[in-house]
C-alpha cells in the first residue's frame, strides 16, 4: 500500500490535523479533504470512496471523520486495518472527540501517526509500542538525573556539616567569654543567647535542614543526556511560522495536576515564636467485597521555639480520643507529669527547649480492623454488560466530624478502548489516557456532603477497575488530641503560640 496522508476533519471537510507521508502541498491536501464530503453518497454506508486519482478510506468519529488518502492500487484490506489502528490512537490522547480537543493535542497525534506510517508504508507496530516510542524513555537521562540528585545530596550534607561547625565554634566562643562571631546577613541578635538547653538538641532531633537548596552542581564536561520535554528555539520558530501563515495555534495550559499519593497542607503564613504542628497520616487497606484488612493512624505533635524567652514552657494536652490510641512521649519529656496532668514539659524544668528546631514531643499510634473506624468508605460495583462494563462507585463519610479537602479517587481503566462514558457524577472527573486512570475529584467532603456516587461505562472486565486508591487532606485530625494552651514554667503565665493541624493519606487502597 501507498498511504498519501492521514487526517482528522469535520463533516464539512475542514482539516483539523493532517499528516502527509509523501511530498504534497498544503493546497493539495486541503483540496482533497474539501472534496471528500461531496463524494459520499447519502443513505449508503461505505468505508471508502474513490476519485480518478485517489481513494478515501474513512471512519466516522462522532462529529468528525478519520480519513486516509491512498492511491487506487493500494490493498483495501491493509488500508482498513491501518485505519482501525489510527482510530484507536486518537482516544489515547484526546478525552473527547471534539475539534478543540483534537487541535490541543495535534502534535501528539502527529508524532503517533509517524510511528504507524513511514514514507507511505505501514510499520509493524501495535498500540502499546506506539505509546512506548512516543514517550521516548531515555536511559541516559535517568543516569544524568541520578548523578545530579547524588550531587545535590552531597552538597546538602556539606552544608549541614558546615552549619554544625559554625554552631560549635559559636558555643566555644561563648564558653570562653568572647563575643560570638557574626553570621553574615543575620546579625548577632537573631542567633545569640544559646542556652544550656542545647545539650539535649542532638538527643531529640537533628538540626533543621537549610531552607534554601543550593544550586545543583553540574558535572564537568558536556552532557550527552537527552533533555525531553524542553521547548527550544527551533520549536518557537516553527510555531511563529505557523502563526504567520494564519494558523490558529492552541498552546496547552501549563497548570500542575493534582499530585498522586499523600498531599501536605500549606503552613500558615504568620507563625508565633512558639509554633505547634499536629500531624497525622493514615495507612488503610480494604477488600473490594468489604472488610477492613488493616488501618493504621500515626500522629505526632512537633514543637518549634524561635525565641529563647519562650524556651521554658509546658503544653497542656486534651486527649478526648475514645478509639484506643497508644501515646508515647519523647525520652526527655517528663512522663509522670504527662500521665498525671496531661502536661508536656522537660524532665529538668530549668532547661529550655532547643531553639529553631522541630522537636517531636508526643506521638501516637492507632491500629485496628474495626470497619466502624474507617473515616471514608468507598464501594466500587463493576458489572458486565455485553462487551462493556458498567461501574458504579460511591463514597460515604463515616466520621462526620472530619472535613476532607481535595479528595481524589483514582480508578484504573483498561487501555486502548477509548475514554469512559460518564453517567451520573457528583463532583468532577479527569481521564488520564497515558496512565489509564480515571480521577474522580471532589473539592470538599463534610457532614453536608457526606455521600456521593459516580457511574460510567467502558469496555473491560470487573478486575480491571481495582485497586482503587484515595488521597485527601484535612485540617482536622482523626484522633481527638489537641493542645489546649501553652504556659511558662515560671508563673504559669500563658505563652502566645500558633498551631497547625494536618491529616493526610500515606496509603488508602481498596484491593
Amino acid at each position: 500500500m501507498v498511504l498519501l496522508a492521514a487526517a482528522v476533519c469535520t463533516k464539512a471537510g475542514k482539516a483539523i490535523v493532517s499528516r502527509q507521508f509523501v511530498e504534497m502541498t498544503r493546497t493539495r491536501i486541503e483540496g482533497l479533504l474539501a472534496a471528500f464530503p461531496k463524494l459520499m453518497s447519502t443513505g449508503k454506508q461505505h468505508t471508502f470512496v474513490e476519485t480518478d486519482s485517489v481513494r478515501y478510506v474513512y471512519q466516522p468519529l462522532e462529529k468528525l471523520y478519520m480519513v486516509l488518502v491512498t492511491t487506487k492500487n493500494s490493498n483495501i484490506l491493509e488500508d482498513l486495518e491501518t485505519l482501525r489502528l489510527f482510530s484507536r490512537v486518537i482516544p489515547e490522547y484526546c478525552r473527547v472527540l471534539e475539534e478543540g480537543e483534537i487541535s490541543e493535542h495535534c502534535f501528539d497525534l502527529i508524532f503517533a501517526f509517524d510511528e504507524i506510517v513511514a514514507l507511505g508504508y505501514r510499520e509493524n507496530v501495535n498500540l502499546a509500542q506506539i505509546r512506548t516510542f512516543t514517550e521516548m524513555d531515555s536511559h541516559e537521562e535517568k543516569v544524568f538525573r541520578a548523578v545530579r540528585e547524588t550531587q545535590e545530596r552531597e552538597a546538602n550534607a556539606e552544608m549541614r556539616r558546615k552549619a554544625k561547625e559554625l554552631q560549635q565554634a559559636r558555643r566555644d566562643a561563648e564558653r570562653a567569654g568572647k563575643k560570638a562571631p557574626g553570621f553574615g546577613g543575620f546579625g548577632s541578635s537573631g542567633m545569640s543567647g544559646i542556652s544550656p538547653a542545647t545539650i539535649i538538641t542532638d538527643s531529640i532531633v537533628e538540626p533543621e535542614k537549610p531552607k534554601m537548596a543550593p544550586a545543583p552542581v553540574r558535572p564537568s564536561g558536556p552532557s550527552k543526556a537527552l533533555k525531553l520535554g524542553a521547548k527550544g528555539k527551533e520549536v518557537d520558530n516553527f510555531v511563529d511560522k505557523l502563526k504567520s501563515e494564519g494558523e490558529n495555534i492552541i498552546i496547552p495550559s501549563g497548570g500542575k495536576k493534582a499530585s498522586e499519593g499523600s498531599k501536605v497542607l500549606q503552613p500558615p503564613v504568620n507563625t508565633e515564636s512558639v509554633h505547634l504542628k499536629i500531624e497525622e497520616k493514615i495507612i488503610l487497606t480494604c477488600g473490594r467485597d468489604g472488610g477492613l484488612q488493616n488501618m493504621e493512624i500515626l500522629g505526632m505533635i512537633t514543637l518549634r521555639v524561635s525565641d529563647d524567652k519562650n524556651g521554658r514552657i509546658r503544653l497542656h494536652v486534651n486527649n478526648n480520643d475514645k478509639k484506643g490510641v497508644q501515646l508515647q512521649t519523647h525520652p526527655n519529656v517528663d512522663k509522670k507529669l504527662f500521665t498525671a496532668e496531661s502536661l508536656i514539659g522537660l524532665k529538668n524544668p530549668e532547661k529550655s527547649f532547643p531553639l529553631n528546631s522541630d522537636v517531636g514531643v508526643l506521638k501516637w499510634r492507632l491500629q485496628s480492623t474495626d470497619e466502624s473506624l474507617i473515616p471514608l468508605t468507598i464501594n466500587c460495583w463493576p458489572s458486565e454488560s455485553g462487551s462493556n462494563c458498567d461501574v458504579n462507585i460511591e463514597y460515604e463519610l463515616q466520621d462526620v466530624s472530619l472535613e476532607l479537602n481535595d479528595v481524589i479517587v483514582n480508578i484504573p481503566v483498561p487501555s486502548g478502548v477509548g475514554a469512559p462514558v460518564i453517567g451520573d457524577i457528583d463532583g468532577e472527573y479527569r481521564h488520564d489516557s497515558r496512565k489509564n486512570i480515571l480521577e474522580w475529584c471532589l473539592p470538599v467532603i463534610d457532614e453536608n456532603n457526606k455521600s456521593g456516587s459516580l457511574e460510567f461505562s467502558i469496555a473491560g472486565k470487573p478486575n480491571d477497575f481495582f485497586p482503587v486508591s484515595v488521597s485527601f487532606v484535612s485540617r482536622r485530625n482523626y484522633c481527638d488530641i489537641q493542645v489546649a494552651k501553652v504556659t511558662h514554667v515560671e508563673g504559669d503565665s500563658p505563652a502566645k503560640y500558633s498551631i497547625e493541624t494536618s491529616f493526610v493519606v500515606d496509603k488508602y487502597e481498596i484491593l
